[in-house]
């Protein structure tokens, strides 16, 4: 199985379990990358967190770091624009997207099982340190090591696809090679010698600044809106989102907001 096989059958898999679940269009294909498993995943504890675990520590066996990013759908994006609170469609969004990732994970890992290789998988989400509030497994900085996309001033991965949507990863014993997506240094405009920073301007909290991302306020503001949702009996009690620095902006829905 090459690259293109396997991302014609995410892509596949994806499309089918949206419409056989009858979820509502609130995703766009994925973006699936392989990297050899080698040394540049070696500065993830300096780069993520520094407990973060290496692609060996998951499979000692692994040979390959898959990752893929699902993207949201412009109508689902938008509406989370405006407002100092998530829109309610942003909420609902995150147990199905949760699920969706898992699948997909899961279907690559039943993929390679067909030619005997095996693969682990870490959750889509919810495997932080609640007092770092840092990852041990980041689906994010893996997939900027893989070449899927760059981060953003809002600490946001920016694909071709954009920053709005939701991350994956696992490791294989399979020998995948090097396709990456994006090999530019930099796609957030800022970053890149723009005019921009609407990220900054956006954020309700003012959790997001030119040094990076404060962790603790951006967290108190999804507590804020996990008690909100909580509190109406049409609503999950577990939402625990915000993305105000994600929606609207020119890296959205694609890569740089003057391509």
């Amino acid at each position: 199985m090459d690259i293109v096989e396997l991302r014609s059958r995410v892509t596949e898999f994806c499309r089918n379990q949206i419409r056989q679940q009858r979820l509502p269009k609130w995703w766009r294909d994925p973006l699936l990358v392989t990297a050899e498993a080698d040394e540049r995943f070696d500065v993830l504890p300096q780069i993520a967190a520094p407990d973060h675990m290496l692609p060996r520590d998951l499979l000692k066996s692994c040979r390959t770091v898959v990752a893929f990013f699902v993207p949201f759908t412009e109508d689902l994006s938008n509406g989370n624009v405006g407002g100092k609170f998530s829109s309610d469609n942003w909420g609902l969004s995150l147990l199905p997207t949760n699920g969706l990732i898992q699948g997909i994970s899961e279907f690559i890992r039943d993929c390679f099982a067909e030619f005997g290789f095996q693969s682990e998988l870490t959750p889509a989400t919810y495997n932080f340190d609640p007092e770092s509030l840092t990852a041990r497994w980041s689906h994010k900085h893996l997939a900027h090591l893989a070449g899927l996309g760059r981060f953003g001033v809002n600490a946001q991965l920016i694909t071709p696809a954009g920053c709005a949507g939701r991350l994956g990863s696992l490791v294989t014993e399979a020998a995948m090679g090097n396709h990456p997506l994006v090999e530019e240094s930099e796609l957030c405009l800022h970053k890149a010698g723009n005019n921009c920073l609407q990220c900054m301007q956006t954020c309700p909290v003012n959790a997001v600044t030119l040094n990076g991302i404060d962790r603790h306020l951006c967290n108190k503001r999804i507590q804020v809106n996990r008690k909100r949702f909580a509190a109406r009996s049409e609503m999950w009690t577990d939402i625990e989102v915000c993305a105000k620095c994600v929606a609207g902006m020119p890296c959205s829905l694609k890569e740089r907001g003057f391509n």
